[in-house]
């Protein structure tokens, strides 16, 4: 053997005994003794080698070695049995990073879920789910030939994203009636908040979702209103299905004042606080809610509400009081894994309960009459 192979045998050596140190406990003879915790992983994974094993040899298509990954991946976080919790394909990691900066291919239309397990859609202006003829409170039934709930959610939106120009077919319900409608994908740059004066005295400001470029927008069109004159606020969260929780809180430091605007207790017991400053709007504010506004949605309500900054009316929230952590991992796939349970600055856990409104009013089209006239006897 050579100097040089000599050597380079050596250096193997040492990482192999490097390795073996680190996952083993004690070596006698030919036999290697190991921990209980590493013998528990070796032992509860085997079934999963034997089955890929199986399944590569005796299925009746070639396999691919990445889908199998992926699938077992997928299928250890729905394991978990949480419908919130999931594994992404690099593919999907990357169209979900693309949602959250506002920028992404898609057709257009923001998704939430009913109580009932349905997604129903509110189409952007001007986007190509709209142009198709999709309405707001529309039920998404079908992407492609994919039966859409809330549990496969996520695979839904990935399926409906996809290259620029080229279409997706989709299946919607609409009083009762299904109706299929063909929609040409497109670039889509998402603003989230859209505002506007009700009267000379009143303005109003919805939010469709959190995402990243939401308290920009959210500043700049509440400073538009303050301009305008504004003496008191409607904050509209209809079917805004929830978002990111850094920037809810940076809306709600906004409005609120010094205050509490949410806490997180995680499996540990630990508790993380959101504070706001003692900054606020300093308006009578009023927030519409239905059944489809979730999450950091109800998060925003809630810390209004138990501020004693503003009410809500409409109907009942959704009732999603859990907080999801998404990682990237190094290879590019990802995660998104329920953490934490969150709660109400005065300790209310909603989840699965929902915020009542302050004022029901079921009638949707009548919550914002109503808002308004709460504003106006407020400011007289």
């Amino acid at each position: 053997m050579s100097k040089k192979k000599a050597t380079i045998m050596a250096i193997v050596l040492v990482v192999i005994t490097a390795f073996i140190t680190s996952t083993f406990n004690l070596a006698l003879g030919n036999k290697m003794l190991i921990s209980k915790d590493t013998y528990e992983q070796y032992r509860k994974y085997n079934k999963m080698i034997a089955l890929e094993s199986i399944i590569k040899k005796d299925f009746y298509k070639k396999t691919s070695d990445d889908e199998l990954t992926d699938g077992a991946m997928k299928g250890l976080f729905a394991g978990t049995e949480d419908k919130y919790s999931t594994y992404y394909t690099k593919d999907e990691m990357e169209r979900l990073m693309e949602e959250n900066e506002g920028s992404y291919v898609g057709v257009g239309m923001y998704i939430g879920a009913t109580e009932d397990g349905e997604l129903t859609v509110i189409p952007m202006k001007g986007s190509p789910a709209e142009k198709s003829g999709i309405k707001d409170g529309d039920i998404l039934v079908k992407v492609e030939k994919l039966l859409v709930t809330s549990k496969n959610s996520d695979e839904a939106v990935s399926m409906i994203k996809g290259k620029e120009g080229t279409k997706v077919n989709l299946v919607i319900k609409r009083d009762s009636k299904e109706k299929k409608i063909q929609v040409t994908r497109a670039k889509i740059v998402e603003h989230s908040v859209e505002a506007k004066m009700l009267n000379d005295d009143l303005g109003y400001i919805q939010i469709k979702q959190f995402i990243n470029t939401t308290t920009a927008d959210f500043n700049k069109e509440i400073k538009g209103l303050k301009a305008k004159n504004m003496k008191g606020l409607v904050i509209d969260l209809r079917s805004n299905p929830g978002g990111l929780l850094d920037v809810c809180a940076e809306v709600a430091d906004t409005l609120i004042g010094k205050g509490t605007i949410v806490y997180t207790k995680d499996n540990k017991g630990n508790t993380e606080y959101m504070k706001s400053d003692a900054e606020k709007l300093g308006l009578p504010i009023v927030v519409l809610t239905n059944g489809e506004s979730a999450s950091a949605s109800e998060i925003l309500t809630a810390s209004i509400l138990e501020n004693n900054e503003g009410i809500s009316i409409g109907t009942k929230t959704f009732g999603k009081g859990i907080v999801q952590t998404v990682r990237g991992l190094k290879d590019g796939t990802g995660y998104k894994l329920t953490t934490a349970q969150y709660f109400t600055p005065k300790g209310h856990y909603i989840h699965e309960k929902g915020i009542k409104p302050t004022i029901e009013v079921k009638d949707e089209e009548k919550q914002l009459d109503r808002a308004i006239k709460y504003l106006e006897d407020k400011i007289k």
